[in-house]
């Protein structure tokens, strides 16, 4: 896309069933954005000129997906000044327990915003990019309080069947 304001990254195409859904909202709301397979480990090169030239690349945010080992979000976040929004994808034999605690426990200094497991969290991750960049725009904030009036509706909506 051209000009993208978002990066929605992740270390292998395996995570894209996760992260697809940060894609979703950012093309609901018609945010410019790009999707990127850069891994901390295979492409650490790669990696670190990323997160090196994404603030005059114009990226606003970062969301960071990874799984297993989790590197990906806090690799970044120490090579920018940008938000790093980290989404934990969930893994084979821990469903994902060994990708949050990764990405939550940075050290002080160096921090990435940690999302829910799996596509709940890649989802928020994305909603929470529409936010911030929402600031200074009361367009794009008044469609995200549009969405969440609309959430709000569709509960309240919502009827159990009788018993």
């Amino acid at each position: 896309m051209d000009n993208p304001l978002v990066s929605v990254v992740m270390g292998s195409n395996s995570d894209w069933s996760v992260m697809q859904q940060a894609a979703h909202i950012l093309k609901e709301f018609d945010i410019p954005h790009e999707a990127l397979i850069v891994s901390a480990h295979r492409t650490p090169d790669r990696m670190f000129e990323f997160a090196e030239t994404a603030i005059e690349r114009g990226i606003r945010c970062i969301i960071a997906g990874a799984g297993g080992a989790a590197h990906l979000p806090g690799m970044i976040a120490a090579k920018t000044t940008l938000p790093v929004l980290g989404v934990p994808v969930t893994s084979k034999h821990l469903q994902g327990l060994d990708s949050l605690l990764s990405i939550v426990q940075m050290p002080k200094g160096v921090p990435v915003a940690t999302f829910a497991i799996g596509e709940a969290g890649a989802a928020n991750a994305g909603l929470f990019a529409v936010a911030l960049l929402s600031i200074g725009n009361p367009a794009l904030a008044a469609r995200l309080e549009s969405f969440r009036v609309a959430q709000a509706e569709a509960v309240s909506a919502m009827t159990l069947p009788s018993v």
